[in-house]
């Protein structure tokens, strides 16, 4: 029985994976759950990224390495990172400020704060899975990191032996004359690799549609098509959202708009420093030889996804605003960064090329807890690169903050009162 100072409904603002986690944990308390998304459920970065659940993605951007990484990509067109030429007063405080906190100091406290909600989200997408039998083809058989050159091997074994010594996350390390038998499909040659057995993988729209089939069935109200326009506000409490669908009055509201979130600021009063950035990726028919194992290529910056009927490769990371195109020249980027390590990198049936905007706040960090300014209002967003992985974890927090329970982890590294 919910008590009376607790909501008793909650409309939910963004159907991504960060919404859809966030209604499972409230209607699996008891509470009556309203989802709106201005386009279809599930879309966006939700859809189209490579489906890691990656524990062993603990080290934050920013990290010391990443202002010389940035300055050097800046004059060269095809690294996978680069920003876009454009007046933005605001993506320039974004830099500056992100740039301050490339201090190993700051990696280290960041890392924590990611550890916990990294090993959180593992688990609980564990039991999510297995109590609402989520058809989502879900493999704990790792994430393999591989490296094509002895230099690229010897720093990665740097990080490696970081990540042991400071958050005890280790991989499985192995040469590249073993690499042949354990993963086939990849080419001879190769320096060795890095095998982290902690980490798992979906497919990230069977997990999307099989979770709204499950809400669906537990009576999550879904309002496609729905564009947020404005809201109406009263004694420290949002009470109405307006929407293109009408009025709708809220008793509790969580917003999990993603790259969106920054347009919220003023309606919201509070700061929400996230910056999209765009990355992009290819489905195709699974080549032959295909992968056995979801696989990073820390050189150039590619991931790696096979599915079962089909297969992915994703990466890039542009600040170029909430451009929409998709260049062909990324795509073919996404092939020939392939080719290094794999027998068949790719194919010629393409099934679909997708972009997405990542939502990326300054430190690294997601932007979870209760607006300051209202009081029936929360925040789950700013996942930057990670939103699947940080899914689960965060729909639980959000659900414990909203009952005045005890959290699980402590959520003051994600607070939105930190800007």
């Amino acid at each position: 029985m919910i008590a009376a100072a607790h909501p008793e409904s909650v409309t939910i603002v963004g159907g991504g994976i960060i919404g859809l986690t966030v209604a499972h944990y409230l209607v699996d308390a008891g509470l009556k759950v309203t989802l709106i998304d201005k386009s279809t459920i599930a879309a966006a970065c939700s859809h189209g990224n490579c489906g890691y659940i990656c524990p062993s993605h603990v080290l934050p951007l920013t990290e010391p390495a990443a202002i010389p990484l940035a300055i050097k990509s800046l004059f060269n067109p095809k690294a996978p990172f680069s920003v876009k030429p454009r007046f933005s007063p605001a993506l320039v405080n974004w830099m500056w400020q992100f740039a301050r906190r490339c201090t190993e100091r700051q990696m280290l406290t960041s890392g924590v704060a990611l550890k916990a909600i990294l090993d959180s989200s593992l688990d609980e997408y564990k039991r999510l899975i297995a109590a609402q039998q989520l058809d989502c083809q879900f493999k704990t058989n790792g994430l393999l990191y591989v490296l094509r050159t002895d230099h690229g091997f010897d720093e990665f074994a740097k990080t490696d032996s970081f990540l042991t010594d400071n958050f005890g996350v280790t991989a499985t390390r192995m040469n590249g004359s073993e690499l042949a038998t354990f993963e086939p499909a990849l080419k001879p040659g190769l320096a060795g690799a890095f095998l982290y057995p902690g980490d798992a993988s979906v497919n990230p729209s069977q997990l999307n549609q099989s979770l709204v089939s499950s809400l669906k069935s537990r009576g999550v109200e879904f309002r496609e098509n729905c564009l947020l326009t404005g809201v109406k506000k009263s004694s420290g409490r949002i009470t109405h959202l307006e929407t293109s669908q009408g009025e709708l009055p809220v008793d509790a509201v969580v917003f999990a708009t993603g790259a969106w979130s920054t347009k919220l600021s003023s309606t919201l009063e509070c700061k929400i420093p996230i910056e999209p950035g765009k990355g992009y990726s290819v489905t195709m028919t699974r080549p032959e030889p295909c992968p056995s194992y979801p696989m990073l290529f820390p050189e150039h910056k590619v991931g790696v996804s096979p599915f079962e009927n089909t297969y992915r490769l994703g990466s890039m990371m542009e600040f170029s605003g909430y451009d929409e195109s998709i260049p062909a020249h990324r795509i073919q980027q996404l092939q020939d960064s392939a080719k290094p390590y794999l027998i068949t990198p790719f194919t010629d049936q393409k099934l679909e090329t997708w972009y997405g905007w990542r939502p990326m706040t300054w430190d690294s960090l997601p932007i979870i807890g209760q607006t300051p300014r209202f009081s029936n209002t929360w925040l789950a967003t700013g996942h930057n690169m990670l939103g699947l992985s940080l899914a689960t974890a965060t729909g639980r927090l959000v659900k414990e903050m909203i009952l005045k329970e005890p959290t699980h982890i402590d959520p003051l590294p994600y607070s939105p009162t930190r800007f």
